[in-house]
């Protein structure tokens, strides 16, 4: 066995030991303390709920997924062009950096369903709110990678005759992106979150709804399958994400193997 691989498998292996360990104390607490099933079902109840729902969760999930792709690109595009806005002219950024910092002081359970009555009850006003979500913090990573570029290498790259898109490209990007792939890993959680409280405000479709449906027949067992589906859907995107930096930054696996 490789020891990349030992490495990999002991990682792994604590998180893992401890959800066994949460679950087995879940299902005993539910056992023996004789909790009645609508207040707090068991591990296997909720195994059950979704083994039997399995495909309208998946079907939901799709309609989920969907919004937080669109909603994740089209957030990540204005809040790369925001930062790239503001780095280029001082005044823009004097003026845009407060009222992006003021658009995040509004709660998304309150601007959720003034975003339904505002665009109805199809899929724009979800995606609209994961774009209000996540272009935060896109564009303030982005703005203090671009911020924290070393004086020198600019001033160097100046006498040699780069250009300002030069600079950019192979300086202030390269720079930024871990800065980037930090804030897109609490992006694609708050993105998945976002989607589905605006589809439990008002909706037809998707995770959200069916929360809905659920809770008001008193559902538990289908309500906490659901959570977990959501739980396990965000750890597959922040995975994504995670393989998406380490091949856009291949340095960094050199740089870590070095210090070894």
């Amino acid at each position: 066995m490789s020891a990349r691989l030992r490495s990999t498998i002991s990682k792994a292996a604590f998180p893992v030991a401890a959800l066994i360990l949460l679950f087995a104390a879940w299902q005993l607490i539910c056992t023996v303390g004789n909790i009645p099933k609508y207040m707090l079902p068991s591990p296997a109840d909720v195994f059950a709920a979704f083994k039997a729902d399995w495909r309208l969760m998946l079907s939901h999930a799709k309609v989920t997924l969907l919004e937080t792709f669109i909603g994740l690109f089209f957030g990540i595009l204005i809040g790369f062009l925001m930062a790239v806005v503001m780095d280029r002219f001082s005044v823009i950024r004097k003026m845009i950096y407060p009222l992006v910092v003021i658009s995040q002081t509004i709660p998304t359970v309150a601007i959720a369903p003034l975003l339904v009555i505002w665009m109805g009850y199809q899929m724009l006003p979800k995606i609209v709110l994961i774009i209000l979500v996540v272009f935060f913090p896109i564009t303030i990573s982005l703005l203090e990678g671009f911020s924290s570029v070393d004086a020198d290498t600019v001033n160097l790259m100046r006498s040699m005759g780069a250009s300002r898109m030069q600079i950019f490209r192979y300086v202030k990007l390269p720079n930024s992106l871990g800065q980037f792939f930090s804030s897109l890993k609490i992006s694609v959680s708050y993105a998945v979150v976002s989607a589905v409280v605006s589809e439990w405000i008002g909706g037809t479709e998707g995770l959200g709804c069916y929360m809905t449906r659920v809770r008001k027949s008193f559902s538990s067992d289908k309500m906490f399958a659901v959570i977990i589906l959501i739980s396990v859907l965000s750890l597959i995107l922040i995975w994504l994400t995670t393989v998406l930096q380490h091949a856009c930054m291949p340095w960094e696996k050199v740089n870590s193997e070095q210090k070894r």
